[in-house]
């Protein structure tokens, strides 16, 4: 970095005008030194933009993660709330990327240039401390020549006032000859002097010149080119921390381009079709839809519908007694303008629900009953292996101290297997009444129920009675729903009630008498064929012999239980998984609705 070519004229001149060239350097340096520290400056807002962008994300992420509790987990089994998670997910990554962004910007660019800065400050004060310091030798050279000049020539002048003094003493005829003598003897010693001041302003301008060609020539063009190979490293540097810059978003790209395919993947596993089929699936209720209403004839008695669903009249509801009514609840009637079925609130058997839904809910209660079991039994095996240890090992502890611990976990254990047995006898008897139990399940719960088939003469009815344990009993005989939770009882005005457990009436009238009641014969809609000889211990059944051929008045609604009649006199209800119905034509079905 040569400034200047030639040296000016005059050496004053050129001194000054370095001066200014180092002038001119040392800021134009300051201000390079600046312009990084602005850039570190801008970078490291950028790192702090990215981190805070991150923690955002991160937090967005975190407040829309489905929290632990049931309603969450309910939704987890739709595809486009699995689809949301996965997004939160990926989102979740996203931001990770973010931060490594930071990170990078960090580690690669502000401590980079930070370090840089402090090696490129003292490197600039070193050059020009060298450069002061080469100037001011040039300066003092100077100087020095400048006195040896001014007593050469004050000594010439000396000298030539000495030997002007001579010729005149010399001349003069009044003058001694000693005064001649000591005036010639000072000229020669002024001569000698000057001779001599001749001598060292010439060896010194002589090293002067070449202090000064080594100044302009060397030392000063080698300190501006260190300046001026600092300067280009310092923008070398600057263009390599902007590469940088873009090359850390650049190496991210790969991995934010996954997680939004991820996203993208996501939205596309998404199935209206499955999550429509799963609402169904979640509130399907294993209601059957109401029969027909026929005309009612004031002049004659009222007629039932064959399905024996239909809404029964005020004045045949306050004629029989409460409890009796055949009538199945519509899961849409409402009273007082309130619902009557809730769902998540009610008995403990949740007996309040429809058949399909209480089914869910036990398993559901059942599946954690058996963790919470397994649960206690890890703790109590583990505690007696402890205790064995301490058997065999008393100085590690006292085997009788985890006694109590051992009763408790036992004490535990039993109710928990208590309360899995209680919901386990729920879950058989809904499962029983299930209309869309398989023909085997339905088989092996008749069998046991055959083999149980003992009724208790104590039972009664009840709003808020708990669920019997012996559930074979209910098992077997008909039932006037088909989760044996709903009845319906009709006045002026239509009120709704839930029994909860419904039981044989202690009555000397049979429950099923009152559907024999009718005043015309029940007409046949197909006919069956024993597959199982079936006993009929119980009221309103009827025995049958396997292989025999039955007429069929009343097809299964839901509770397991087909109607048949095998001659004029002689009619009851079999196990609709004991034999084969074959429905006529024209028949109406049964038909399950959710």
């Amino acid at each position: 970095m040569f400034l200047f070519c030639n040296p000016p004229a005059s050496l004053n001149t050129h001194l000054v005008h370095e001066k200014d060239q180092f002038d001119n350097l040392e800021k134009h340096t300051q201000w390079g030194i600046e312009f990084v520290e602005k850039y570190t400056k801008f970078v490291k807002e950028r790192s702090e933009i990215e981190t805070s962008y991150a923690k955002q994300i991160r937090n967005l992420s975190k407040k829309y993660q489905p929290k632990k509790n049931s309603r969450e987990e309910d939704e987890s089994k739709y595809t486009f709330c699995r689809a949301f998670v996965t997004s939160l997910n990926e989102l979740n990554d996203y931001a990770g990327q973010h931060e490594v962004i930071a990170e990078n910007l960090t580690s690669q660019i502000i401590s980079e240039l930070s370090r840089y800065l402090q090696e490129l400050k003292s490197e600039r004060k070193s050059h020009f401390h060298d450069g002061r310091k080469a100037q001011q030798h040039i300066e003092s050279s100077w100087k020095q020549l400048e006195v040896c000049k001014r007593r050469f020539e004050r000594d010439c002048k000396e000298a030539d006032r000495a030997q002007q003094y001579f010729e005149r003493m010399d001349a003069d005829i009044n003058v001694t000859k000693a005064d001649v003598e000591k005036a010639r003897q000072h000229a020669q010693s002024r001569h000698q002097m000057a001779s001599d001041s001749k001598s060292d302003y010439s060896s010194y301008l002589q090293k002067f010149n070449q202090e000064q060609n080594e100044h302009y020539f060397n030392v000063i063009p080698n300190i501006f080119q260190k300046l001026q190979d600092m300067e280009e490293k310092r923008i070398d540097r600057i263009g390599v921390c902007m590469k940088t810059f873009a090359d850390v978003d650049r190496q991210v790209l790969p991995i934010v381009g996954k997680c939004l395919d991820g996203m993208t993947k996501a939205a596309e596993s998404i199935e209206p079709k499955t999550d429509s089929k799963q609402v169904v699936e979640s509130y399907k209720s294993g209601f059957e839809p109401p029969g027909d209403v026929e005309f009612e004839d004031y002049g004659q008695a009222m007629k039932r519908t064959a399905s024996d669903t239909s809404l029964t009249s005020s004045r045949e509801a306050k004629e029989k007694p409460v409890g009796k009514s055949k009538g199945k609840l519509w899961p849409f009637i409402k009273n007082k303008n309130k619902l009557s079925l809730k769902l998540g609130s009610g008995q403990e058997d949740f007996s309040h629900l429809p058949p399909e839904q209480r089914r869910k809910k036990l398993q559901g209660k059942i599946d954690e009953l058996n963790k919470d079991i397994q649960k206690e039994m890890d703790q109590r095996d583990a505690l007696t292996k402890m205790k064995d240890v301490y058997v065999k090992n008393p100085q590690m502890g006292d085997p009788a101290s985890v006694d109590p611990r051992l009763s408790e976990i036992a004490q535990n254990i039993e109710k928990l297997q208590f309360e899995a047995q209680k919901f386990e006898g729920w879950l058989a008897e809904v499962e029983e009444r299930m209309p869309s139990k398989s023909d085997t399940n339905r088989r092996s719960g008749l069998y046991e129920t055959q083999n149980n088939s003992t009724v208790s003469n104590n039972s009664t009815v009840s709003n808020n009675s708990t669920v019997s344990n012996n559930c074979a009993q209910d098992r077997e005989r008909p039932l006037s729903s088909p989760d044996g939770s709903y009845t319906e009882e009709q006045n002026s005005e239509t009120q709704v009630k839930v029994n909860i457990n419904p039981v044989l009436p202690t009555s000397s009238t049979p429950e099923f008498d009152d559907e024999f009641d009718d005043d015309e014969t029940l007409p046949t809609i197909g006919t069956c064929k024993a597959l199982y000889p079936f006993e009929g211990h119980n009221e309103g059944t009827i025995a049958v012999a396997e292989g025999e051929l039955l007429y069929v008045i009343e097809e299964d609604k839901g509770d397991g239980w087909t109607r048949v009649r095998r001659n004029e006199d002689e009619e009851g209800y079999v196990p609709s998984s004991y034999v084969e119905v074959f429905l006529e034509t024209n028949a109406k079905g049964a038909m399950t609705y959710i």
